[in-house]
């Protein structure tokens, strides 16, 4: 019998694909220019933004890049998993600087397949080929902050 855990309460009901997409493209984003996982995103359902900590501006090619990667793990289909674990059993590497101060001990970890692992209570799409295709509105840098603007076209998520 499987034990079921009480998460923190959740304030918002975020769209599946959307948010699964943003753990990819943190992921993305820590890979290609060794920056922190966003602190800053509004994600929605039609278009989301988000922020990143750079010293300087992606170049053109960076940012197509970005998205290709992005478009490529979840062409991928890799399966979204959660784990049950204790915040002292937390594997390293996994930041915890998002979670807040009253957070419970035991934290549910997402996985999208071998690619990205974080401490998260959203929802998010079963497999990534759920999600449909990444596409980047614009960016914009200013004042060490690189905004990606994006949505997603051709989700298969009811």
């Amino acid at each position: 019998m499987e034990k079921e855990f009480v998460l923190n309460e959740h304030h918002k009901a975020e769209f599946p694909p959307m948010h699964t997409c943003e753990h990819i493209l943190n992921q993305t984003m820590v890979r290609m220019f060794g920056c922190e996982r966003s602190k800053n995103a509004h994600i929605e359902r039609k278009k989301s933004k988000i922020n990143y900590d750079l010293f300087s501006a992606p170049t053109e090619a960076q940012i197509a890049e970005i998205a290709r990667r992005v478009n490529e793990v979840i062409a991928a289909d890799l399966p979204v998993t959660y784990e049950y674990v204790r915040r002292a059993d937390v594997p390293a590497g996994v930041p915890l600087d998002k979670l807040p101060d009253a957070a419970a001990d035991m934290l549910r970890l997402v996985r999208v397949g071998d690619y990205d692992v974080c401490a998260c209570i959203g929802a998010h799409v079963e497999h990534t080929a759920q999600i449909g295709e990444f596409k980047i509105n614009s960016t914009s840098y200013k004042d060490g902050q690189f905004r990606i603007v994006f949505k997603l076209a051709g989700t298969t998520w009811e």
